[in-house]
């Protein structure tokens, strides 16, 4: 048997949860987290909902508490019947079309329109399934690059998730090296099998991607494989303020660098960051409440790291 916990509140609340626990490190994997509307027609009424495959004990009662900064509202929780709770917890969510790409569950069939790539990505412990507005927007992002002419002949996905953002990656070019990576362990092989199943083969050469688990880019593997024409992080705020310097030495001169996983009000601080390792902004674009960032390394200027000490105390809780 599976369960479930629901809480009820205000929009504002529900979303300030969820992105608290996008910035807890070390969340138990066995609670997956989800919020939502309640209804179309009570737009500001949402629900976060957190599904575990055992009855929740004092201890996932608390993690879930916690998510809310002035205390948890009412937790209504419940005993469900036998089925897969990871995929019960995506179940129903519906497929994105961003560009080229049309991504999907198994839940939902692939579409058969000349120039669109599909992407089966099954429901798993991993981020990145397409459906939060920052992978989305990374998918657009990339389309838009691709038309805009950026080369690509090497490339990192760097808190990969389900590897979704480096396959459209080495679908946009398709003789690209690729190297992927994530901090969390459970990522790795979740990348495999969704490699194998959406055709993505996975070593080291053109047009293969390769996996490694890494805080940041704190792996062989990853120093070696630079310097790259295009990084991606869709990662968090302060990480992505923290690594700026080492994001930008990893790029060639006039390479790209794309970033995901900050709030439209942390962006400033973050672009800051990135001006000092000698980055431009190519482009933008807002998705909801999060931003969405293309930025190009200067052919000639000196990489700066952001002091410490300036950082804003968001950035620091990671």
């Amino acid at each position: 048997m599976s369960w479930k916990i629901t809480i009820l509140a205000p929009r504002p609340i529900v979303q300030a949860a969820l992105i608290a626990h996008e910035d807890v490190f070390d969340w138990d994997a066995d609670i997956v987290i989800a919020g939502s509307e309640i209804a179309e027609d009570k737009p500001e009424d949402w629900q976060l909902e957190a599904w575990l495959a055992d009855e929740p004990g004092e201890d996932e009662r608390a993690a879930i508490a916690a998510l809310f900064a002035d205390g948890a509202p009412p937790m209504v929780i419940e005993q469900l019947p036998e089925e897969d709770w990871v995929t019960l917890s995506q179940h129903g969510v519906e497929p994105i079309h961003e560009g080229p790409f049309h991504v999907h569950t198994p839940e939902y069939p692939a579409v058969d329109t000349p120039g669109i790539r599909n992407f089966l990505i099954p429901t798993s412990q991993a981020f990145g399934t397409g459906q939060h507005a920052t992978t989305a927007g990374c998918l657009a992002m990339l389309a838009h690059m691709k038309a805009n002419g950026a080369v690509v002949r090497n490339l990192a996905d760097i808190g990969t998730g389900t590897g979704l953002l480096a396959f459209a990656g080495l679908h946009l070019w398709p003789g690209a090296r690729a190297i992927a990576s994530d901090i969390d362990a459970v990522c790795g092989p979740v990348v495999a099998t969704n490699a194998d199943a959406n055709g993505v083969p996975l070593g080291d050469g053109p047009g293969k991607l390769a996996m490694v688990i890494a805080a940041g880019m704190d792996h062989p593997l990853l120093r070696l494989s630079a310097p790259y024409d295009l990084l991606i992080a869709n990662i968090l705020a302060g990480p992505l303020i923290e690594l700026a310097p080492e994001f930008a030495a990893a790029v060639k001169p006039g390479g790209h660098i794309l970033l995901a996983g900050l709030l439209a009000t942390q962006e400033k601080a973050v672009r800051a960051a990135y001006a000092r390792a000698g980055l431009r902004l190519a482009a933008r674009q807002v998705r909801g409440d999060w931003s969405i960032l293309w930025l190009r390394r200067r052919a000639t200027a000196r990489i700066h790291a952001t002091t410490p000490g300036a950082l804003p105390a968001w950035s620091q809780k990671w």
